[in-house]
Protein backbone atom coordinates (compact mmCIF):
# COMPACT_ATOMS: atom_id res chain seq x y z
CA UNK A 1 0.00 0.00 0.00
CA UNK A 2 1.14 3.14 -0.64
CA UNK A 3 2.46 5.89 1.85
CA UNK A 4 -0.51 8.37 2.77
CA UNK A 5 0.53 11.97 1.29
CA UNK A 6 2.04 14.87 3.37
CA UNK A 7 -0.70 16.95 4.64
CA UNK A 8 -0.60 21.03 3.78
CA UNK A 9 -1.52 22.16 7.58
CA UNK A 10 -0.46 25.65 7.44
CA UNK A 11 -3.03 27.30 4.83
CA UNK A 12 -6.63 26.66 4.45
CA UNK A 13 -8.44 25.74 0.82
CA UNK A 14 -9.42 29.42 -0.16
CA UNK A 15 -5.79 30.92 0.60
CA UNK A 16 -2.83 28.66 -1.39
CA UNK A 17 -0.42 31.03 -1.41
CA UNK A 18 -0.63 34.36 1.00
CA UNK A 19 0.83 37.59 -0.06
CA UNK A 20 3.72 38.70 1.19
CA UNK A 21 2.65 41.19 3.40
CA UNK A 22 0.24 38.62 4.72
CA UNK A 23 2.72 35.99 5.14
CA UNK A 24 5.07 38.66 7.20
CA UNK A 25 1.75 39.19 9.11
CA UNK A 26 1.37 35.83 9.95
CA UNK A 27 4.63 35.22 10.91
CA UNK A 28 4.84 38.21 13.62
CA UNK A 29 1.71 36.94 15.38
CA UNK A 30 2.88 33.63 15.74
CA UNK A 31 6.26 34.79 17.03
CA UNK A 32 4.43 36.78 19.65
CA UNK A 33 2.46 33.82 20.55
CA UNK A 34 5.39 31.45 20.50
CA UNK A 35 7.48 34.28 22.74
CA UNK A 36 3.87 34.30 25.01
CA UNK A 37 4.46 30.06 25.14
CA UNK A 38 7.97 30.43 26.95
CA UNK A 39 7.27 33.37 28.90
CA UNK A 40 3.83 32.31 30.51
CA UNK A 41 2.81 28.84 29.47
CA UNK A 42 0.17 28.05 27.01
CA UNK A 43 -2.28 29.67 29.53
CA UNK A 44 -0.84 32.95 28.84
CA UNK A 45 -2.25 33.07 25.04
CA UNK A 46 -5.07 34.63 24.44
CA UNK A 47 -5.90 36.77 21.48
CA UNK A 48 -6.00 39.84 23.36
CA UNK A 49 -2.53 39.17 24.35
CA UNK A 50 -0.98 38.07 21.30
CA UNK A 51 -2.41 41.25 19.61
CA UNK A 52 -0.50 43.40 21.96
CA UNK A 53 2.81 41.45 21.79
CA UNK A 54 2.58 41.77 17.89
CA UNK A 55 1.24 45.49 18.29
CA UNK A 56 -2.03 44.71 15.77
CA UNK A 57 -5.76 45.11 16.44
CA UNK A 58 -6.92 42.10 17.98
CA UNK A 59 -9.27 41.76 15.01
CA UNK A 60 -6.43 40.88 13.04
CA UNK A 61 -5.34 37.70 14.79
CA UNK A 62 -9.24 36.44 14.59
CA UNK A 63 -9.47 37.01 11.23
CA UNK A 64 -5.98 35.23 10.15
CA UNK A 65 -6.74 32.12 13.04
CA UNK A 66 -10.42 32.33 13.55
CA UNK A 67 -9.78 31.39 17.64
CA UNK A 68 -7.84 30.58 20.58
CA UNK A 69 -7.80 26.56 19.29
CA UNK A 70 -6.92 27.83 15.84
CA UNK A 71 -4.37 29.95 16.81
CA UNK A 72 -2.45 27.01 18.82
CA UNK A 73 -2.73 24.62 16.41
CA UNK A 74 -0.98 27.23 13.90
CA UNK A 75 1.83 27.38 16.64
CA UNK A 76 1.83 23.20 16.26
CA UNK A 77 1.64 23.56 12.30
CA UNK A 78 5.17 23.67 11.98
CA UNK A 79 6.32 20.43 14.31
CA UNK A 80 3.50 18.38 12.42
CA UNK A 81 4.75 19.03 9.34
CA UNK A 82 8.20 18.19 10.58
CA UNK A 83 6.73 14.46 11.74
CA UNK A 84 4.68 13.79 8.72
CA UNK A 85 7.89 14.32 6.57
CA UNK A 86 9.48 11.98 8.83
CA UNK A 87 7.04 8.97 9.02
CA UNK A 88 6.26 9.34 5.68
CA UNK A 89 9.58 9.83 3.69
CA UNK A 90 12.62 10.07 6.34
CA UNK A 91 14.91 7.89 6.93
CA UNK A 92 14.17 4.57 8.15
CA UNK A 93 13.12 3.02 10.81
CA UNK A 94 10.68 5.73 11.22
CA UNK A 95 10.57 6.16 7.37
CA UNK A 96 9.96 4.00 4.82
CA UNK A 97 12.16 0.74 4.12
CA UNK A 98 11.98 -0.46 7.56
CA UNK A 99 9.82 -3.61 8.65
CA UNK A 100 6.59 -2.66 9.56
CA UNK A 101 6.72 -3.54 12.97
CA UNK A 102 9.83 -1.48 13.81
CA UNK A 103 8.07 1.10 12.31
CA UNK A 104 5.61 1.00 14.31
CA UNK A 105 7.60 1.01 17.33
CA UNK A 106 9.72 3.80 15.96
CA UNK A 107 6.60 5.54 14.87
CA UNK A 108 5.31 5.56 18.65
CA UNK A 109 8.85 6.42 20.29
CA UNK A 110 8.79 9.74 18.09
CA UNK A 111 5.03 10.61 19.05
CA UNK A 112 5.62 10.05 22.92
CA UNK A 113 9.00 12.44 22.89
CA UNK A 114 7.00 15.30 20.56
CA UNK A 115 4.19 15.17 22.69
CA UNK A 116 6.25 15.40 26.12
CA UNK A 117 8.09 18.09 24.78
CA UNK A 118 5.20 20.08 23.46
CA UNK A 119 2.56 18.41 26.20
CA UNK A 120 1.55 22.16 27.35
CA UNK A 121 0.76 23.23 23.92
CA UNK A 122 -1.03 20.53 22.23
CA UNK A 123 -2.97 20.37 26.12
CA UNK A 124 -3.98 23.89 25.00
CA UNK A 125 -4.63 23.22 21.60
CA UNK A 126 -6.87 20.14 22.04
CA UNK A 127 -9.88 20.13 19.96
CA UNK A 128 -13.08 19.23 21.46
CA UNK A 129 -13.94 15.90 21.93
CA UNK A 130 -16.59 15.73 19.36
CA UNK A 131 -13.99 16.86 16.86
CA UNK A 132 -11.18 15.38 18.37
CA UNK A 133 -10.60 12.35 15.84
CA UNK A 134 -11.69 14.39 12.71
CA UNK A 135 -8.36 16.17 13.22
CA UNK A 136 -6.75 15.96 9.36
CA UNK A 137 -3.55 15.36 11.28
CA UNK A 138 -4.98 12.60 13.96
CA UNK A 139 -6.85 10.64 10.52
CA UNK A 140 -3.44 10.91 8.91
CA UNK A 141 -1.65 9.22 11.66
CA UNK A 142 -4.62 6.80 12.12
CA UNK A 143 -4.19 5.83 8.68
CA UNK A 144 -0.10 5.57 8.90
CA UNK A 145 -0.62 2.97 11.58
CA UNK A 146 -3.77 1.04 9.77
CA UNK A 147 -1.39 0.32 6.61
CA UNK A 148 1.50 -0.90 8.92
CA UNK A 149 -0.74 -3.01 10.60
CA UNK A 150 -2.25 -4.45 7.54
CA UNK A 151 1.50 -5.50 6.46
CA UNK A 152 1.98 -6.88 9.66
CA UNK A 153 -0.87 -8.28 10.85
CA UNK A 154 -3.02 -9.09 7.75
CA UNK A 155 -5.93 -10.95 9.68
CA UNK A 156 -6.67 -7.93 11.88
CA UNK A 157 -9.07 -5.40 12.49
CA UNK A 158 -6.56 -2.97 10.95
CA UNK A 159 -8.71 0.25 11.54
CA UNK A 160 -9.84 -0.45 15.81
CA UNK A 161 -6.31 -1.50 16.47
CA UNK A 162 -4.77 1.47 14.96
CA UNK A 163 -7.48 3.65 16.84
CA UNK A 164 -6.46 1.84 20.22
CA UNK A 165 -2.82 2.57 19.45
CA UNK A 166 -3.70 5.78 18.93
CA UNK A 167 -5.13 6.39 22.25
CA UNK A 168 -2.10 5.32 24.11
CA UNK A 169 -0.27 8.70 22.53
CA UNK A 170 -3.34 11.11 23.18
CA UNK A 171 -1.18 14.27 24.93
CA UNK A 172 -3.94 13.52 28.12
CA UNK A 173 -2.93 10.10 28.72
CA UNK A 174 0.90 11.42 28.58
CA UNK A 175 -0.15 14.26 30.97
CA UNK A 176 -1.47 11.53 33.20
CA UNK A 177 1.02 9.37 33.38
CA UNK A 178 3.69 11.97 33.30
CA UNK A 179 2.78 15.23 34.95
CA UNK A 180 0.16 13.62 37.40
CA UNK A 181 1.80 10.54 38.27
CA UNK A 182 5.33 11.51 37.99
CA UNK A 183 6.15 8.06 35.38
CA UNK A 184 9.29 8.93 33.10
CA UNK A 185 8.64 9.26 29.70
CA UNK A 186 11.41 6.35 29.55
CA UNK A 187 8.85 3.27 30.67
CA UNK A 188 5.80 4.92 28.44
CA UNK A 189 8.56 4.42 25.21
CA UNK A 190 9.03 0.31 26.82
CA UNK A 191 5.35 0.06 27.20
CA UNK A 192 4.91 0.78 23.74
CA UNK A 193 7.44 -1.27 23.01
CA UNK A 194 5.68 -4.02 24.71
CA UNK A 195 1.84 -3.09 23.20
CA UNK A 196 3.44 -3.18 19.45
CA UNK A 197 4.94 -6.60 20.17
CA UNK A 198 1.82 -8.11 21.83
CA UNK A 199 -0.56 -6.58 18.86
CA UNK A 200 1.31 -7.57 15.92
CA UNK A 201 2.13 -10.95 17.21
CA UNK A 202 0.53 -14.10 14.67
CA UNK A 203 -1.46 -16.46 16.27
CA UNK A 204 -0.60 -20.18 15.42
CA UNK A 205 -3.59 -22.98 14.37
CA UNK A 206 -4.29 -23.16 18.42
CA UNK A 207 -5.02 -19.65 18.91
CA UNK A 208 -1.56 -19.26 20.84
CA UNK A 209 0.94 -16.03 20.34
CA UNK A 210 3.52 -17.08 18.45
CA UNK A 211 6.94 -14.91 17.03
CA UNK A 212 6.67 -11.46 16.54
CA UNK A 213 4.76 -10.87 13.10
CA UNK A 214 7.48 -10.01 10.24
CA UNK A 215 10.58 -10.40 12.17
CA UNK A 216 10.53 -14.18 13.62
CA UNK A 217 13.15 -15.28 16.30
CA UNK A 218 13.58 -11.24 16.98
CA UNK A 219 13.27 -9.10 19.73
CA UNK A 220 10.45 -6.95 19.79
CA UNK A 221 11.88 -4.15 21.23
CA UNK A 222 14.98 -4.56 18.74
CA UNK A 223 18.69 -4.26 20.25
CA UNK A 224 19.76 -2.08 22.15
CA UNK A 225 21.41 1.38 20.41
CA UNK A 226 20.58 0.22 16.93
CA UNK A 227 18.32 3.50 15.89
CA UNK A 228 18.07 6.81 18.75
CA UNK A 229 14.34 6.62 17.14
CA UNK A 230 13.97 2.87 17.02
CA UNK A 231 14.65 2.79 21.00
CA UNK A 232 13.84 3.98 24.34
CA UNK A 233 16.78 6.01 25.57
CA UNK A 234 16.88 4.87 28.69
CA UNK A 235 16.06 1.66 31.15
CA UNK A 236 12.31 2.02 32.24
CA UNK A 237 12.75 1.14 35.63
CA UNK A 238 11.06 -1.44 37.22
CA UNK A 239 7.07 -1.78 37.95
CA UNK A 240 6.01 -0.68 40.97
CA UNK A 241 8.81 1.85 41.52
CA UNK A 242 5.85 4.97 42.52
CA UNK A 243 5.65 5.80 38.62
CA UNK A 244 2.11 4.82 38.43
CA UNK A 245 1.13 5.84 42.57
Amino acid sequence: MAEPELLQLGAGGDEPCLRADAARNRARLLEAAARLVAEHGAQGVTMEAVAAAACVGKGTVFRRFGDRTGLLRALLDHSEKKFQAAFLSGPPPLGPGAPPVARLRAFGLAALRRTAEELELQLAAEPAPVRRFSVPARRLHRGHLAMLLRQAVPDADHELLAQTLMGYLEPAVVHHWTVQCGMPLERLEAGWLDLVARVTRPRDPAGEPGDPAGEPGDDPAGEPGDDPVGEPRHSAGEPGDGAGR
